[in-house]
């Protein structure tokens, strides 16, 4: 009879501590699980990525990731990694993924999600987070109005929700905080990942007059280098793929975020909030680009406005304006 109790005690353990997503796995690992709308080569997914791809060097976890999830699915790809217990599962849910993803968090509430959205947390036990970046898109723009020589400015942007719409206008408050004479043409491409669409969007912009384009997507930087014309990347430092183009940038770095959450997960101190301070300058969650092979080609003075406009952000004495209506061409 004993031998019994003790089976069926083991058996209770074993199951609680599957089913407790907050806790470690029974090998003693903690798991990670990645859930990409796109493929991680989009830049917005990639920054996630490549942040938990440091996280499981640095941090001791295990991590597992599933890419370009058809809407479709999305619910099912999420609940397959809460069936197996992860104990953080992480990743986009802008637009397609927002209903799925919650549905499955509020079924789950011993595992800790953060999504990215566009929405508030949810409690217990869903968090949200977003790309930040306004502040270095702003900066961006300050380097454009100085820079160019039609004052003409282009932007090849995604889809004109808030996320995107900040990011734009905060390009172009930089570029007329510098030159008042500044006019932005802004194309939006209909989707996350369309780099013919981006190429053809920029290519329309520099025939209209247009000598810097801000590329909040990939596929600008081809239309930029055939026709002599300097671009700004977006999310992660992109001077490589056109080293004589990209002048700089607005980075996104998820390693501050993945960073808290894991150890908040950790600490069985986790609780569903907006983590956009963990994505801002001032936590190092953004920052601008490098400025690579440009760092002799621009103006001194240029370069010492932005690094004090830069200490000013991260201290907290200039607030770059959250703007997040749609923006018109002019």
């Amino acid at each position: 009879m004993k031998r019994v109790v003790v089976v069926v005690l083991v058996l209770v353990v074993a199951g609680f501590a599957f089913a407790g997503g907050g806790q470690e796995a029974d090998d003693g690992a903690f798991r990670v699980a990645g859930i990409y709308q796109t493929a991680i080569e989009e830049p917005w997914d990639g920054v996630i990525h490549q942040a938990l791809l440091r996280a499981e060097e640095e941090l001791d976890i295990q991590y597992e990731f599933t890419e370009q999830i058809a809407a479709a699915d999305f619910e099912k790809v999420v609940r397959e990694y809460a069936d197996r217990g992860f104990d953080l599962i992480i990743g986009d849910a802008f637009l397609a993924g927002e209903e799925p993803s919650r549905r499955v968090a509020a079924d789950y509430p011993d595992i800790a999600f953060a999504f990215g959205s566009e929405f508030g947390p949810a409690e217990p036990n869903y968090s949200v987070f977003d790309n930040w970046i306004h502040e270095p898109a702003y900066l961006s723009g300050v380097i454009a109005g100085h820079l160019t020589e039609t004052d003409t400015l282009g932007v090849v942007a995604a889809i004109p929700i808030n996320e995107v719409n900040r990011l734009v206008n905060a390009f172009k408050a930089g570029a007329l905080s510098v030159n008042p004479d500044i006019e932005m043409k802004v194309a939006y491409i209909g989707g996350w990942f369309d780099p013919p669409a981006a190429r053809e969007a920029a290519q329309a912009q520099i025939e209209a007059g247009a000598d810097l384009i801000y590329a909040e997507r990939f596929g600008v930087f081809e239309a930029a280098r055939e026709n002599g014309v300097l671009a700004f990347g977006n999310m992660s430092d992109q001077n490589e793929l056109a080293p004589d183009t990209v002048v700089t940038g607005p980075v996104w770095d998820m390693y501050p975020t993945v960073e808290y959450l894991i150890g908040q997960v950790r600490a069985g101190a986790y609780v569903a909030q907006d983590l956009k301070d963990w994505s801002m300058m001032a936590k190092g969650g953004a920052r601008l680009a490098p400025f690579h092979g440009f760092e002799d080609r621009l103006p001194a003075d240029v370069v010492q406005q932005v690094n004090d406009l830069t200490a000013s952000i991260t201290a907290g004495t200039f607030r770059v304006p959250i703007i997040e209506e749609e923006p018109v061409s002019d």
